[in-house]
């Protein structure tokens, strides 16, 4: 089986896969958050930990890893746990990975490797030209063009970025919860804060994709990343919710390398 390890600045998520009947399905995934102080012998602790839950004997099950991580010690604490602890093929992507798909950037090694995999796994599953929208940390936009290339995109604050940054300044407004208001115009300070943010993200999806089409023609837009299963159903911009997308980009990527 495959481990497929995403590493985002607030969050992890793991994913595992199986062969069954000719294709690679995803078994089972968790999300755990990231955390840069975790040696390599925590994080083979942890992934021991969460593969026991499920009834796996991590050294013979796993027998391939594929990393895609912005975080540059993590990244170097799951190289070091892979080498240590699991002696299995291990693909992290980075400059020199095999991709299958050329990258169009001025610098194609400023491209993060989360959204390398969300566009290899796009293109993949929906061809092109395609826009991957990945609600993080930072809120990602992705072009992909009809001959599976990268072309580039553009980066927002995240959600939970320009929440934290409201409440940080504005010394009268309360934390809320981050789920959509019953109306778009709120009748509170809380509904209020959460119609703006919801759906002004919805809006401003909506005018980037527009302005991305502009350039590119009709696309697909595909949405994934932790925060998409909110948004995605307020827009009619968004026509695919993938919440997996960069652990099936990782699996495509490994194939095209182990």
């Amino acid at each position: 089986m495959l481990l497929a390890i995403d590493v985002g600045n607030t969050q992890t998520v793991i994913g595992m896969f199986a062969r069954d009947r000719g294709q690679e399905e995803l078994l089972h995934h968790w999300r755990i958050s990231s955390n840069a102080e975790r040696t390599s012998d925590e994080m083979a602790m942890l992934v021991s930990q969460l593969l026991d839950l499920q009834g796996f004997d991590i050294d013979r099950t796993v027998t391939g890893i594929a990393v895609a991580s912005v975080v540059p010690r993590v990244t170097a604490a799951l190289r070091e746990m892979s080498e240590r602890w699991f002696p299995v093929p291990t693909v992290i992507v980075e400059p020199g990975i095999k991709t299958g798909m050329p990258i169009l950037y001025e610098d194609p090694k400023e491209v993060g490797a989360d959204r390398i995999a969300d566009a290899v796994a796009a293109f993949a599953r929906y061809g092109g030209p395609t826009i991957v929208i990945d609600f993080g940390t930072a809120t990602t936009f992705e072009a992909i063009s009809t001959k599976g290339e990268y072309l580039g995109g553009a980066i927002i604050p995240g959600v939970e970025i320009s929440l934290d940054a409201l409440f940080a300044r504005a010394a009268a407004l309360r934390r809320v919860e981050l789920v959509p208001p019953r109306s778009v115009i709120g009748k509170s300070t809380n509904e209020s804060v959460q119609a703006g943010t919801v759906y002004g993200i919805a809006a401003q999806v909506e005018g980037l994709c527009r302005r991305f089409e502009d350039e590119l023609g009709e696309c697909t837009v595909v949405a994934t990343g932790g925060l998409a299963q909110l948004i995605a159903p307020l827009t009619p911009a968004i026509q695919h919710h993938e919440p997996w997308l960069t652990l099936h980009g990782l699996r495509l990527i490994f194939e095209r390398n182990a």
